[in-house]
C-alpha cells in the first residue's frame, strides 16, 4: 500500500491551520520525503510514522519554506546510523551542501549520512525497485524542479508541480495522469489585483481549467496562500466552474492512499 501523508498544505506565510507545504510518501515500509520545512521530525512523529525510515528527501526548490527545516532534520536523526539519499537540481544541492556545512551537519561525528543526487531536468531516477521518478524543469525559480512519480505495484502515476506558474510543459506530462499535487496558492481575484503572481504561482480557476484538458482524475491543490484571506470554498468553487474529475483539498497530516 502506497500513502501520500501531508506534513503541511500551505504557503511561505504558515497558518494556524496549515504549515508549509511537504509531504511523505509512504511506499514499501520506506518513507520519501517531499521538501523539508519546518519541524518534520516532530510532525512525522505526529502521523505515527517513524523519521528513520526516510530514505530519500526530495527538494523542489531552495525557496526559505521548502528547505529550512533541512539542518533540524539531519541534526535529529545524527545519532542514528542512516543513509539519506537528497535529490535536487545542480543549484539545489550545492545551496543543501552548504546549508548543512554551516552547522557541521555532514562531519565524521554525524552518523547519519546525506548522498547528493543532482539531477537535470527530463532525468530519470530510482527511487525504489518498484517506484521510478522523473524531474520536470518548471519556471518558479532558477533552481526549480517538479517529480513524476510512477508506482509499478499500483500501476499509479503522480505528479507534483512544485511551486509554479500555469505550465503547458507539465500539463503534457499530466495528460490523464492518476493524481495530481499543483501549486493553488489563491483564488483568481487576487492574481487580477497583483500581476506579479502570475509569474511565480497558479491560482485556482486557471488549475481547474488545464487540469480538466489534461483529464487529470484525481487533482490535489495545495500551497495556499497564509497571508492572504479567502475561504477554500473559493478555491472549491472555482476549480469545479471546469474540473469534473475527482478533487481533494487536502488538511495538514491528511493521508491519501493511492
Amino acid at each position: 500500500m502506497t500513502e501520500i501523508c501531508f506534513l503541511g498544505t500551505g504557503g511561505a506565510v504558515a497558518t494556524k491551520e496549515r504549515d508549509n507545504i511537504s509531504f511523505l510518501i509512504s511506499h514499501d515500509e520506506t518513507f520519501i520525503l517531499i521538501d523539508c520545512p519546518g519541524s518534520v521530525i516532530q510532525k512525522i512523529k505526529k502521523l505515527n510514522c517513524d523519521p528513520r525510515k526516510v530514505t530519500s528527501i526530495l527538494v523542489t526548490h531552495i525557496h526559505p519554506d521548502h528547505i529550512y527545516g533541512l539542518p533540524s532534520f539531519v541534526h535529529s536523526l545524527m545519532l542514528d546510523e542512516c543513509l539519506i539519499r537528497l535529490f535536487g537540481s545542480k543549484e539545489t544541492v550545492h545551496f543543501c551542501q552548504n546549508f548543512l556545512d554551516l552547522f557541521h551537519l555532514r562531519d565524521e561525528k554525524i552518523k547519519t549520512r546525506i548522498e547528493f543526487v543532482s539531477l537535470n531536468p527530463g532525468e530519470s531516477f530510482k527511487l525504489k525497485d518498484s517506484l521510478q521518478c522523473a524531474s520536470l524543469k518548471v519556471p518558479h525559480s532558477s533552481s526549480s524542479l517538479a517529480y513524476h512519480f510512477r508506482f509499478e505495484q499500483e500501476k499509479k502515476e503522480l505528479l507534483y508541480s512544485g511551486d509554479t506558474p500555469s505550465n503547458p510543459f507539465l500539463f503534457q506530462e499530466a495528460a490523464g495522469i492518476d493524481y495530481l499535487i499543483h501549486d493553488c496558492s489563491a483564488p483568481s481575484r487576487f492574481f487580477k489585483k497583483y500581476p506579479s503572481l502570475h509569474t511565480m504561482h497558479t491560482h485556482s480557476l486557471e488549475l481547474g481549467q488545464l487540469s480538466q484538458q489534461a483529464k487529470v482524475k484525481c487533482l490535489i491543490p495545495c500551497h495556499f496562500f497564509g497571508e492572504l484571506e479567502f475561504p477554500l470554498s473559493e478555491v472549491e468553487n472555482e476549480i469545479r466552474r471546469n474540473y469534473q474529475g475527482r478533487l481533494v483539498i487536502p488538511e495538514d497530516f491528511e493521508k491519501i492512499t493511492l
